[in-house]
């Protein structure tokens, strides 16, 4: 693995002379010369000598079987049937990690290919490992045992996934917890198993959400855990609203994964859709007053807004923001969110900022973050400016509508047709809002109409004048 990885970076690194990309050491592979080169794995006295030629040889049959380039390469039933036998039998006792790595990898690819029947002969080598005292061992064992077993097989193996989930090996909880979910997901009968397993999950999420500042932690494994426990209790209302108050009050602040933090974020902004969709959300003038559980998930949602991890509060503003008919009070601290992440040196914060503005309904809140909006047109990502600009079109006065059109004609060179119509749509609502622009809105129209643009955008250009001459009849002259 070690040489293969190797020349896969001398690769990246190094460039011909001519400057041309450099030939991959693996392209001119012959894979009837590596079929017969992988015949060594039926000598177990080879394979303990020499562990990393055969690590280099599993390499050039992934290689082959994912190369894009050549269909003649890929393994046929019976070649793929043959390899996978013949990989079983490097689950010898060889003291090489890398070797034991790639086989897991190996069996985790070729294993689709084969007939299901001939896989599970290996479930005995892989539960075995399940057991072992290697940690490693264990978390990849159980990473490949979970694509090869049904529903029949899971309750065998049941109690060492559960062990493995209150693990005292992080890098083994996390795999097993990863599996749990990824079994969930395959069929209704493995989601009914999984389900009794919610004991062991909610154990570690408290077991480490309950370290000490300096103790050994790992975020994946809380944010993992909150992801099962979400997938658990997707179909049961009350279930997640238990989930939310155990984690967003004092014990969720605790929760030290940012990730596992975003995941108990979207589920409060989904139970505060479906909740204010149950309660009829016409008239919401504040959100905390609909019910017990609105104001519990909103709580949680604003005190996240002043997170230190700018991920999290993002994630935050944009649940609430995506709340349909929300007053302007309750999207205040979300828009003083999106305020400073529209003047943040990071090109991703500004892009997020201004994306979600741009799909707000309250245009009384979005106009807040003018200033901020204003700042981003002339951002050097033209993505960016072109939705700044869109955003400010939506909620601008009368007043800047000229200097709008001004910055829109030197953004439209490089922007792509699927802004420019939906910059195209901002405009036509801009002079149904004030026409008495009309005249500069559809002489800009005009002007773009002559250059050299796309027939789809060019389309749009001339249905929107359209439009606005059936709606606006000052247009016609």
């Amino acid at each position: 693995m070690d040489k293969f990885l190797k020349d896969v970076g001398d690769i990246v690194a190094h460039k011909d002379e001519d400057g041309e990309d450099a030939v991959h050491p693996y392209e001119q592979l012959e894979k009837a010369k590596v079929l017969q080169d992988a015949r060594v794995f039926h000598d177990s006295i080879e394979v303990r000598e020499h562990p990393r030629k055969c690590c280099r040889i599993l390499a050039q049959i992934l290689y082959l079987q994912n190369d894009p380039k050549s269909t003649s390469s890929k393994l046929t039933l019976t070649e793929a049937t043959e390899l996978f036998f013949a990989s079983t039998k490097l689950f010898v006792e060889v003291e090489d990690v890398s070797l034991r790595r790639f086989v897991y990898l190996f069996i985790k690819e070729i294993q689709p290919l084969c007939d299901p029947s001939d896989v599970i002969i290996v479930t005995s080598c892989l539960t075995k490992d399940m057991t072992c005292d290697t940690g490693l061992y264990r978390a990849n064992a159980i990473r490949v045992l979970v694509n090869i077993i049904d529903s029949a097989m899971l309750g065998s193996i049941e109690r060492y996934i559960k062990q493995a989930i209150v693990d005292n090996d992080l890098h083994v909880s996390n795999s097993a917890l990863v599996a749990a979910s990824h079994l969930f997901s395959q069929s209704a009968d493995n989601a009914t198993i999984v389900k009794r397993w919610i004991g062991e999950v909610q154990e570690m999420l408290i077991k480490q959400s309950a370290r000490k500042v300096g103790i050994k932690s790992n975020d994946m494994v809380q944010a993992n855990a909150m992801r099962l426990l979400c997938q658990m209790k997707s179909h049961d209302r009350l279930g997640m609203a238990k989930l939310v108050q155990k984690f967003s009050g004092q014990a969720g602040s605790r929760i030290q994964s940012p990730l596992a933090i975003i995941i108990l974020t979207r589920l409060c902004g989904k139970l505060l859709l479906e909740e204010l969709t149950i309660n009829g959300y016409n008239n919401v003038g504040d959100a905390r007053n609909v019910s017990s559980l609105c104001k519990m998930c909103f709580d949680f949602l604003e005190s996240s807004l002043s997170h230190t991890d700018e991920m999290i509060a993002y994630e935050a503003a944009r649940s609430i923001s995506s709340l349909p008919n929300l007053g302007t009070h309750n999207l205040s601290r979300a828009m003083e969110c999106f305020r400073s992440m529209l003047v943040s040196d990071k090109p991703a914060a500004r892009f997020a900022a201004v994306h979600t503005l741009s799909k707000v309904t309250n245009q009384r809140a979005v106009a807040m973050c003018n200033e901020g909006l204003e700042h981003c047109v002339t951002d050097d990502n033209k993505q960016i400016a072109t939705m700044a600009i869109t955003t400010l079109l939506k909620t601008g006065s009368e007043a800047t509508i000229d200097r709008m059109l001004g910055i829109l004609s030197t953004l439209l060179d490089g922007i792509q047709d699927e802004y420019k119509i939906t910059m195209l749509h901002s405009l036509v609502e801009l002079c149904l809002k004030y026409p008495s622009k009309h005249r500069a809105i559809v002489g800009f129209l005009g002007n773009i109409l002559r250059e050299d643009e796309g027939f789809d955008f060019k389309r749009s250009i001339v249905d929107s004048i359209v439009s606005l001459i059936k709606q606006v009849p000052e247009t016609t002259e």
